[in-house]
């Protein structure tokens, strides 16, 4: 309603008729996430009113040992989310995405990605969900020792998930650019980090969509540069952005993120492991016996409405690192007007939101709005230098 005119810090890279396509692009995802949203609730809340849960259980606890009974009841209600997610899935890319120029892939390619997502999905959720029900039925601490068990998984992943899982999906390869490859390393080196690769993806095969990122720790920590954003923006532009990404890891916001995740997960599951002892817990839920494994599922669907009460505290910290790694890329460059400029062209080739509600974005977002983050970068520029 109040995003009729275009902000000042964007006159000249948008004109009205962009505007009007991110208003509506803003508008129409957002109803569609909401849609989605809403029926995932009506369709747990129908499940749990019907007594589908308790049934499960029963049928499959005689049946089977404790850890394949719990592995059977987690992967049939997987593949039930999964199943009836698929039309949304559909919706989303080939609709809403196909038609703001947004979605290039075809048919083919996005059935096997949803199946290698799938099977990877189910192989190493499965694996920790076996290990969770072993701990589960062989000791009263079962829960102190699944936090370590899932903090050394998390682990794992951030180190495998570079040179295991994505190449599954991309293809990787080095950066064909030598002179920003040298900018970048050059970079690197001033802040004493060291990565085993600066690739670049075909994401351009699947969307339009423009990004950068790091990723792995140790030995598979590299630089990751999608194909689009290499067509759209220039050297200047993506070294800013990189400059961005790399204040994150000097700063160790990386590290403390996934610390507060850790303080929060060992909370959750304490109070999964009081709340699993509980027979009123599972009377609420229909249940005439307790089933530990159930009991797991229900802690979840406790447990999920009430992190929405956090959601500020992490978005707020999130805000916070995010315009720090913005102040640094200034520093770092020496160049506030290429990270402005690159959020700008940003915003334009993925249609972002320049409009948020404030009480929303404080709320939501991890990001500073658009607007107030340029209007920051250059602010905090200006005292630096």
């Amino acid at each position: 309603r109040h995003g009729k005119e275009i902000p000042p810090e964007f006159q000249g890279e948008i004109d009205q008729t962009v505007l009007t396509r991110i208003t509506d692009y803003t508008l129409e995802s957002s109803r569609f996430g909401m849609t989605e949203s809403l029926f995932d609730d009506a369709l747990l809340i129908t499940v749990i009113m019907a007594g589908f849960i308790p049934w499960l259980a029963a049928e499959l606890y005689p049946r089977f040992g404790f850890i394949a009974a719990g592995l059977a009841f987690f992967g049939v209600l997987f593949f039930l989310s999964w199943l009836l997610g698929l039309p949304f899935s559909l919706y989303s890319t080939f609709v809403i995405e196909k038609k703001y120029g947004f979605s290039t892939i075809t048919f083919r390619m996005w059935l096997t990605d949803l199946l290698k997502g799938a099977a990877i999905s189910v192989v190493l959720m499965g694996a920790l969900l076996a290990v969770f029900l072993w701990l589960l039925d062989f000791t009263p601490y079962w829960w102190f020792w699944a936090w370590l068990v899932f903090s050394g998984f998390q682990l794992l992943m951030l180190w495998l998930y570079p040179v295991l899982i994505a190449p599954l999906f991309n293809k990787f390869e080095p950066v064909q650019d030598e002179e920003l490859k040298k900018g970048i390393i050059d970079m690197m080196e001033r802040k004493g980090l060291k990565v085993g690769g600066i690739f670049q993806i075909d994401a351009g095969k699947r969307s339009r969509h423009t990004n950068a990122y790091f990723t792995g720790i140790g030995k598979t920590k590299r630089v990751v540069l999608y194909d689009t954003l290499l067509h759209s923006h220039p050297p200047g532009e993506i070294m800013a952005v990189l400059a961005h990404e790399l204040a994150h890891w000097t700063r160790r916001h990386v590290l403390k993120q996934f610390a507060l995740m850790e303080i929060v997960s060992l909370l959750a599951l304490s109070i999964s492991a009081w709340l699993i002892r509980s027979e009123q817990f599972y009377s609420i839920f229909g249940f005439t016996h307790t089933a530990a494994f159930a009991g797991l599922f229900f802690v979840g669907v406790v447990l999920k409405p009430l992190s929405f009460f956090f959601t500020p505290v992490g978005a707020a910290m999130s805000r916070r690192f995010e315009r720090q790694a913005d102040s640094d890329s200034c520093d770092l460059t020496g160049n506030a007007d290429a990270l402005a400029n690159a959020f700008k062209r940003l915003a334009k080739d993925n249609l972002a939101n320049l409009y948020p509600h404030p009480l929303y974005a404080w709320f939501y977002y991890s990001h500073p709005p658009l607007v107030e983050r340029i209007r920051n970068i250059m602010a905090d520029c200006k005292k630096a230098s």
